[in-house]
């Protein structure tokens, strides 16, 4: 097929639609540069939806003397809270203690340890787990979230599904994140402002022609190519940076890119309270198991090695396994395979620093900027959720250089779409919700709200019962809400909708969701693709 060339020139077009990319086009957009974004399939279909799940300093980081990426992070909990209430919320970590706890042999810290206090043999003591709690209350200045406390676990309900050994434990505050919700609220309030997303558009290769790149794209759907010009171009492509480097730049650079697997298994509810545990093991590694969806629990993550890009992340039957004896290790009652509902994988593109372990790689980000030979490139390595918004204000701090024009950093408390309200009115507004909207249960009216925020509304409409939102396609999704994602939040299939804008895979049969497909392709236009997003 002919390839249609676009003569305007774009200021900055970005490779990648995970959290990073949508949130240097959103900034970029919002500074007045002109921005486009193309992804190869759905946004945040990668690594953007396979995180743990949550907006935290990295207390483990700090035996690895990360402290400029803890503190960065602390601070940033807050600031995401303030803008993003619907999906981000405050979290309690109970974090058991236990004598036979210790280290992951290669930190530092251990390191240390061992040679001033050989005969604790790598175990970690008590008073240096309160000292770091006490660096983490402190580093990132708390405003919102209360600090760590001691919990007797004796007594408190945190400790009644957990082994009669462990009697003490500290609790502490981070916070919850819908990972994949993040992403497509980011790429919204960058096209809101300006940004053109195109999704299910390949990047097929990209030269420089003096001060211009030439961008050859692919649209996966349609099958027809275009090229656009741009003054700049950001390779945020994840786990393939450095294939886009090589394969589709066709340029060479000796930075590298560590890919570390981390899997996640999702279980029946194990506990009946909402607070998270911090699972700490004798192999030095840690696990999370935290409140998921409501009537689930969420164990992980592992650290593997992933060697080949093309291969498709997927828990083995051996992580499962070893997630489920570690959390067996603490819970009264053992963890098994059988109580396995789902489980998901992904691949984190870590800067390779060396390190001898995926458990050691910097969880850091490094941005290399290429400006020899004309047109600027910027190559982005690493990074994690809770420091997207400050990764994408460095990245322009390298590239506004080259635009004058660009304003200053605007993104700090700027609310995504739907979060236009306080970090404790949640409840309110879910209350107000079910007496506007009389046949919404608890369950539903929640799920609305902590999806789309104040949004909930427009998609609710003028609706009386729930046979005015259109096909009921089970687990309360209807024909409204999937057709806002259609053309509001860039889905295309049903995958689009069960697994990244909502979990409702967890609750939908395969017949189910294979409706909802069918559905989906049909009202979406005859060569199957979803109309463009729209903003409200």
């Amino acid at each position: 097929m002919p390839t249609e060339h676009d003569n305007t020139i774009v200021d900055l077009f970005v490779i990648g639609g995970g959290i990073n990319g949508c949130g240097i086009a959103r900034d970029a957009a919002g500074r007045g540069l002109t921005v486009e974004l193309a992804e190869m399939n759905d946004l945040a279909s990668a690594t953007s939806s396979a995180s743990t799940k949550l907006f935290h300093g990295g207390l483990r980081y700090l035996e690895y003397f990360e402290i400029r990426l803890v503190r960065e992070a602390l601070i940033e909990r807050e600031t995401l809270l303030r803008a993003m209430p619907h999906i981000s919320w405050p979290m309690r970590f109970v974090l058991p203690y236990h004598r036979d706890m210790r280290f992951e042999g290669e930190t530092p810290t251990s390191k240390l340890l061992n040679i001033v206090m050989p005969w604790m043999k790598g175990r970690r003591p008590a008073w240096l787990i309160r000292m770091g709690l006490f660096f983490y209350d402190h580093l990132g200045g708390r405003k919102i979230l209360p600090g760590t406390r001691t919990l007797d676990l004796r007594t408190d309900p945190a400790g009644r599904v957990l082994k009669d050994k462990f009697e003490r434990a500290f609790e502490y505050s981070d916070c919850w994140i819908e990972d994949s919700r993040l992403v497509v609220l980011n790429a919204r309030d960058a096209e809101a402002r300006g940004a053109k997303i195109r999704t299910r558009t390949k990047v097929t290769s990209a030269r420089r022609d003096g001060d211009i790149w030439c961008v050859t794209t692919k649209d996966l759907s349609t099958g027809e190519t275009r090229e656009t010009k741009a003054r700049a171009l950001v390779n945020a492509g994840g786990p393939w940076v450095k294939d886009v480097i090589q394969n589709t730049l066709r340029q060479n650079s000796s930075e590298g890119v560590r890919l570390v697997r981390g899997s996640h298994i999702v279980t029946r509810r194990l506990f009946d309270h909402d607070k998270c545990y911090f699972f700490q093991g004798t192999d030095g590694r840690i696990i999370f198991a935290i409140p998921y969806e409501t009537d689930f629990t969420l164990i992980g993550t592992t650290d593997a090695e992933h060697s080949d890009v093309s291969a498709k992340p997927e828990c083995t039957p051996e992580e499962a396994e070893y997630l489920c004896n570690f959390a067996s290790e603490y819970f009264r009652q053992p963890v098994t395979p059988d109580d396995i509902v789902w489980t998901y994988s992904g691949v984190r593109p870590l800067y390779d620093d060396g390190a001898k372990s995926a458990t050691a790689a910097t969880r850091d980000y490094v941005l290399s900027l290429d400006d020899i030979g004309g047109a600027p490139l910027l190559n982005v390595f690493g990074g994690k959720i809770t420091t997207y918004r400050k990764l994408a204000e460095a990245a322009m701090a390298k590239i506004t250089p080259f635009f004058p024009q660009a304003g200053e950093n605007w993104t700090a408390g700027v609310t995504l779409p739907g979060g236009d309200f306080q970090v404790n009115e949640v409840a309110r507004l879910i209350d107000d919700l079910r007496k506007d909207y009389a046949f919404l249960d608890e369950y539903w009216a929640g799920r609305l709200v902590r999806a789309y925020g104040t949004e909930a509304r427009q998609i609710l409409g003028d609706a009386t019962s729930a046979a005015d939102l259109g096909p009921d396609f089970g687990a309360t999704l209807t024909g409204r809400e999937v057709t806002w994602m259609m053309h509001r939040e860039y889905a295309h299939r049903a995958d689009d909708v069960v697994w990244r804008r909502t979990r409702l895979g967890l609750r939908m049969s395969a017949e189910q969701i294979a409706t909802l497909d069918a559905w989906m392709t049909s009202n979406a236009g005859a060569e199957g693709s979803a109309p463009a997003a729209k903003q409200a």
